[in-house]
C-alpha cells in the first residue's frame, strides 16, 4: 500500500485563479515523477446540474448542501484509496474542499447538517488535508483582472457590489479554514506567475522538498487607526532543546475558546536551503515535549492579528513576553521585487527585515 501520499485543498474567493493553478500544479510535480490527482469542484458540477443555490426553497438548498458536503467527502475517500494502489508518490489536489462548504450557510445549518452525517468541524477542517492554500480573490488588490467570463456559475458579478460580495466571501472561506496547521493565504501580484510560483513553493514544502531560504519582509509598527476586520489569536511559542543549527519549537495557537498543537522542526541543508516539517500534536504530547524546553530560551507570548489588505496578506503580532509591546508587521508572500501596500492605519517605525535580532528565536534568548 501506498503510503506516500499529500492530500492538499486549493481554495479562495472568487475569481482567485485556482482554475490555471490547478493545470500548473499537474504539469510541475507530474514532472517530477509523482502521480497527481485532481478532485473537482462538487459546487460547480452540483449547478452545471441545475442546483441553484441561490434558490429561496429552504428545503432545497438544505438538501443541496447536504448533497454537496456527502459527495466531496466520497470523492475524496474514493481518490484517496486509489491513491493507496499507486507505485510512484501520490498527490491529490482538491479544488475546494468541505469546509468551504460552511462559509455559504449559517452556523447553525452547518451544525445540522455535520451532525446529521456524524462528523465535526474539526475532524473536518483539520485532519483530512495536508495543506490548505487560499489564493486570493482579484476582487481585493487586482480589481482589474476580476472577470466571470471564467465561470458561467459565479453568482458574483463585475459591479462594485459583485467586489464587495466577492471580498467578504474571500474572508468568510479564510475564517472557516482558520485552525488549519498549514492555511497559507497566497497574495495576488502584479505578475500572476508569481502567484502561480507561490502555489508551487507552498505544495513544495508540503512535500518535503528541499527550499530556498527566503526572507519575508518585517517591520517594527505602531498601529494609527482601526484595523479591518481580521482573524486574532493567541499564541504560546516554545523553543526545545535541539541538535546545533536546527530550531525545535512547538506552537499553541488560539482563538474563539480553540487551541492547535504543532511541533516544527527546521533543518539547514546548505547555506541557500532548508527542510521544515510539521505536524499538529495532541494536548498530552504537547504537555509532555515541554519538559525538552531550551533553559536559554523563554516562551514566548503574543497576539496575533491576521487580515488582507489589497490583495497583500499581513500578520501583525503584539508581543507581551518576553518584550512587552513589541509589534511586528510582516509580510507573507510579497515577492522581493514587489512593493508593499501599507495600510494607512499602520506606522512603519523600523525595517527589519533580515535582521537576526528579531527573529523569534533570538528574542526568546536570555539576554
Amino acid at each position: 500500500m501506498n503510503n506516500d501520499i499529500k492530500k492538499i485543498v486549493l481554495t479562495g474567493g472568487p475569481c482567485a485563479g485556482k482554475t490555471t493553478a490547478l493545470v500548473k500544479v499537474i504539469e510541475h510535480f507530474s514532472s517530477l515523477g509523482y502521480k497527481v490527482f485532481t478532485i473537482p469542484e462538487v459546487p460547480t458540477l452540483f449547478s452545471q446540474a441545475g442546483m441553484n443555490y441561490l434558490t429561496d426553497n429552504k428545503g432545497l438548498f438544505y438538501q443541496g448542501e447536504k448533497a454537496t458536503l456527502e459527495v466531496q467527502m466520497a470523492l475524496e475517500d474514493k481518490f484517496m484509496r486509489m491513491a493507496q494502489e499507486c507505485e510512484e508518490p501520490t498527490l491529490l489536489v482538491c479544488d475546494r474542499g468541505v469546509m468551504d462548504i460552511s462559509a455559504y450557510m449559517t452556523p447553525e445549518m452547518w451544525e445540522q447538517i455535520t451532525g446529521e452525517l456524524g462528523v465535526s468541524t474539526s475532524d473536518l477542517r483539520d485532519k483530512r488535508y495536508d495543506a490548505v492554500l487560499h489564493l486570493v480573490s482579484a476582487a481585493d488588490g487586482a480589481e482589474e483582472f476580476y472577470t466571470t467570463t471564467t465561470n458561467a456559475q459565479r453568482y458574483e458579478k463585475m459591479d462594485e457590489e459583485g467586489l464587495r460580495q466577492a471580498r467578504l466571501l474571500d474572508k468568510k472561506v479564510i475564517g472557516a479554514w482558520t485552525g488549519h496547521t498549514h492555511l497559507r493565504v497566497i497574495n495576488n501580484h502584479e505578475d500572476f506567475e508569481k502567484k502561480l510560483n507561490r502555489v508551487l513553493k507552498e505544495i513544495s514544502f508540503v512535500l518535503g522538498l528541499p527550499q530556498p531560504i527566503e526572507e519575508e519582509r518585517k517591520y517594527i509598527v505602531e498601529v494609527v487607526g482601526d484595523l479591518p476586520e481580521c482573524i486574532v489569536s493567541e499564541i504560546t511559542q516554545t523553543y526545545l532543546v535541539a541538535e546545533p543549527g536546527c530550531e525545535v519549537r512547538l506552537r499553541r495557537r488560539g482563538w474563539a475558546g480553540k487551541y492547535v498543537n504543532v511541533h516544527t522542526t527546521k533543518s539547514p541543508i546548505s547555506d541557500t536551503e532548508y527542510v521544515q516539517t510539521e505536524r499538529q500534536i495532541s494536548n498530552n504530547l504537547y504537555t509532555s515535549l515541554l519538559q525538552q524546553a531550551d533553559p536559554y530560551r523563554h516562551t514566548i507570548h503574543k497576539t496575533r492579528k491576521s487580515f488582507i489588505w489589497k490583495g497583500q496578506y499581513f500578520e501583525l503580532d503584539l508581543f507581551s513576553q518576553p518584550i512587552d509591546g513589541l509589534m511586528i508587521l510582516e509580510t507573507k508572500g510579497v515577492a522581493s521585487d514587489e512593493s508593499v501596500k501599507f495600510p494607512p492605519f499602520i506606522r512603519v517605525v523600523e525595517d527589519i527585515t533580515g535582521n537576526k535580532k528579531y527573529y523569534n528565536y533570538n528574542i526568546a534568548l536570555h539576554k
